[in-house]
């Protein structure tokens, strides 16, 4: 206690000493005072060195690289000219390469270091996606808490995410990352992440248990053309202010310190070098007063784009279009302070991007304290903990969807059954943790054989089939499926016609998901599919039990198995969610964020569509808008989601049937729990503009609400909807809330419901 009061006086003491030799660290002055002082001691070098961001480049808590590339990095970190570290982790590190900026250079300005927190650190949450399926704020913002309890108590202080993109096409392999293809859901979403990371008050910030937020990727990543990963975008203003920058604008509102600036190009212009994004929209119009920072040595990219012919001119593009911090491309370090001398990047635009970078250091208190988040004792106690774990079990049931259940085969009986478990993936333990999971230990989720395996009371039995993978299964190795063997499937056919009922899990490897990993097929890898056809033929009373990053066509499957469960990549508690679910001590709420398609040509698919001029089949011919092999619907639509009990909608009242502009239209519907279980419905709120300016989608999502029914109960649920809700973008970017007739639907999916209209004058 004596050591630790002395240690406290001593801290103080020196602050107070360095407040009056540096006058930026007197914490009574304000911060904007203070980042002005601080810029006024700092040569055009240190200031672009506040600029540059690199990786993790040698065993920090060993010797000094004395060769190569290393070494300018660490006489880089000594001067000054570095302004924050990735992929450096853990207390010891991060310790290190913090005392080298703070104790060994002029000014000693902290660094901020930043991690790839996608869905947690250590402790695995369920991918982004599979969260999105929950509709369930609260516990995504809790999901959110736990992965920044966990990486600030490693020594992190920013991550870079949410990932709030919106895409509609299941090709990309970073639909895993995001909220899926709804831009209201995907704001909510945005919100309670930013939330959950950096807490929900400004001066939450300066906690030792929250790190800063960066919403990526701006802008419009989720709609690279034909799902191709780094692709190019081409959409109009009113897509882009509809669809793809509401979850960006929410995060900003929501006080998100950072955004990511993406690898695409919108409209023929890199999103690094878009003034219009940057500059315009994002600093302009909404005010944003943290900084951005480049994706991955995307200014460097611009030359390969075609936009920059070299360093200097990428860099110059970059900076002036308002990319504030350049990751891994080492150009700003490189060319920004002869740009200035030079006069093709006015120092103005540094200083501007300079204070934006201190803003934030100084609101994670990095100045009072750059030791802040290096705590052995907390790192130690907090990663890995029983309440992060129970936390994840908790959003991994959640998350889980029940696409269908015939037959009653769900939920399993907890005695007397003789269960036949089959898939390589039910005896896994890696690949259930998903991708971008860089900080956690591989082979640490609990498999779904080692989940159902608590249920003791019935003869459970386990079989691979086949093998799903072979090789490497590494975050950077390329996959390889083993399509041929077959070896396997005997024992399974076998095991299937001694069983009542057969759980097949099957999906893509947790690896085969996220970024680089765009397909043009969307079936099951290998040779899942056949196993799963000869099992059925010997036992039809199959669960699927679905592991993915992204939705999966699968039309055989979908038409033929009569239960299938969406458990998604869950993360470190994966198995023992499928378990209480399948065996129903858990009764699954989760509904589809993304449109499930029927094969890979319907992509892009989404709920929120147009009518086109020929939306039916009126005049009995082929000439209207559809497909000739296929329906033009999805396999399982946006919303769509089952429980193991049933609910009914019944009185749909509006409060009057004419409202004025500005004036709330309330809305109210009873909501009964009909079934047998008690249970959770995704109360969902559709909207159609009839006819405006600009063609509207034939519904758009404007409200949902979680609730829960005990067996026989009644609730009335109501929604008020504003100028918000029913307005629009055009295409020079202003919202209009246009008189005229709208249809509203409110009911457990998007494809049913009840509906009614009203007026606004």
């Amino acid at each position: 206690m004596k050591l630790k009061i002395i240690t406290i006086l001593t801290t103080f003491a020196i602050t107070t000493m360095n407040a009056q030799k540096k006058p930026y660290l007197d914490t009574k002055k304000p911060i904007e005072e203070r980042i002005k002082l601080l810029l006024k001691e700092m040569t055009l070098e240190e200031k672009v060195g506040q600029m540059n961001q690199y990786n993790g480049f040698w065993e920090v808590t060993g010797p000094a690289p004395k060769n190569g590339d290393a070494e300018k990095k660490y006489a880089h970190l000594r001067k000054g000219w570095v302004g924050s570290m990735l992929t450096v982790r853990g207390v010891a590190n991060v310790k290190a390469v913090q005392k080298i900026v703070v104790e060994e250079t002029r000014l000693g300005i902290p660094l901020i270091i930043g991690f790839d927190v996608i869905h947690g650190y250590k402790t695995l949450s369920p991918i982004p996606l599979a969260e999105a399926a929950s509709w369930d704020l609260e516990a995504i913002k809790k999901s959110a808490q736990v992965a920044a309890d966990e990486a600030s108590a490693s020594g992190i202080n920013w991550t870079f995410g949410p990932n709030v993109d919106i895409t509609r096409d299941a090709r990309w392999g970073r639909v895993m990352e995001g909220a899926g293809e709804d831009p209201y859901l995907g704001s909510k979403i945005a919100v309670a992440r930013v939330q959950g990371f950096q807490g929900e008050t400004k001066e939450d910030l300066a906690k030792v248990n929250t790190i800063a937020a960066c919403a990526k990727h701006f802008a419009a990543y989720g709609f690279v053309e034909a799902g191709k990963e780094y692709n190019i975008v081409d959409m109009s203003i009113s897509n882009l202010h509809n669809l793809v920058l509401p979850p960006f604008k929410a995060a900003k509102d929501a006080g998100v310190r950072t955004f990511m600036n993406s690898f695409n190009t919108l409209n023929g212009i890199p999103a690094t070098g878009s003034t219009y994004l940057q500059r315009d929209i994002l600093k302009g119009k909404w005010n944003f007063d943290g900084f951005v920072i480049s994706d991955w040595a995307s200014v460097k990219e611009m030359i390969n784009h075609g936009f920059a012919k070299d360093a200097a001119e990428a860099t110059t593009k970059a900076v002036n279009a308002g990319s504030d911090m350049d990751m891994e491309s080492h150009f700003y370090v490189a060319e920004l302070v002869n740009l200035v001398k030079s006069g093709k990047v006015k120092e103005s635009v540094v200083d501007d991007a300079v204070k934006r970078i201190l803003r934030v250091k100084f609101e994670l208190g990095l100045f009072e304290n750059p030791y802040k988040y290096c705590d052995e004792e907390r790192e130690k106690k907090v990663i890995g903990s029983k309440e992060n774990n129970e936390a994840v079990l908790d959003m991994a049931k959640k998350s889980i969807v029940l696409l269908k259940n015939e037959k009653q085969l769900l939920p399993l009986k907890k005695s007397g059954q003789k269960i036949a478990l089959i898939g390589a993936l039910a005896n896994d333990k890696n690949s259930p943790l998903g991708s971008w999971r860089i900080a956690s230990d591989d082979n640490t989720a609990v498999s779904v054989l080692e989940g159902m395996q608590k249920y003791k009371d019935n003869q459970l039995t386990f079989e691979k089939g086949t093998d799903l993978t072979v090789g490497e299964t590494t975050f950077t190795a390329e996959l390889v499926f083993n399509t041929n063997d077959t070896s396997g499937f005997e024992a399974a056919i076998q095991l299937a016609k001694k069983s009542d009922v057969v759980v097949m899990v099957l999906g893509e490897h947790g690896f085969q998901t996220g970024e680089g990993r765009s397909r043009t097929d969307l079936n099951l890898p290998g040779n899942q599919q056949e196993l799963l056809e000869a099992v059925f033929k010997v036992n039809p009373n199959i669960v699927l039990v679905l592991n993915n990053g992204r939705p999966l066509a699968l039309p055989w499957a979908y038409e033929h198995i009569p239960a299938i469960v969406e458990a998604w990549q869950l993360g470190t508690q994966t198995g023992n969610a499928v378990a209480e679910v399948l065996y129903g001590d858990y009764n699954p709420s989760g509904k589809l964020p993304i449109s499930i398609p029927r094969n890979v040509g319907q992509c892009p698919i989404y709920y929120n569509s147009y009518n086109t001029g020929r939306p039916v089949n009126a005049d009995k011919n082929v000439f209207w808008s559809h497909y000739i092999d296929v329906e033009k619907t999805p396999q399982y639509a946006f919303g769509h989601g089952l429980s193991y009990t049933t609910f009914e909608y019944k009185n749909l009242k509006i409060n009057k049937k004419e409202f004025d502009k500005n004036e709330p239209v309330k809305i109210s519907v009873e909501v009964t729990n009909t079934g047998s279980y008690d249970g959770k419905e995704v109360v969902q709120l559709y909207v159609h503009d009839v006819t405006a300016s600009l063609i509207r989608p034939i519904k758009e999502l404007k409200g949902f609400e979680l609730v829960h029914l005990k067996k026989g109960e009644t609730k009335t649920i109501t929604f008020t909807l504003t100028d918000a809700e029913l307005g629009f973008y055009d295409n020079q970017g202003n919202y209009l809330v246009e008189p005229g007739t709208f249809t509203i639907m409110v009911g457990g999916n998007s494809e049913e419901g009840l509906k009614s209209n009203f007026e606004l004058k």
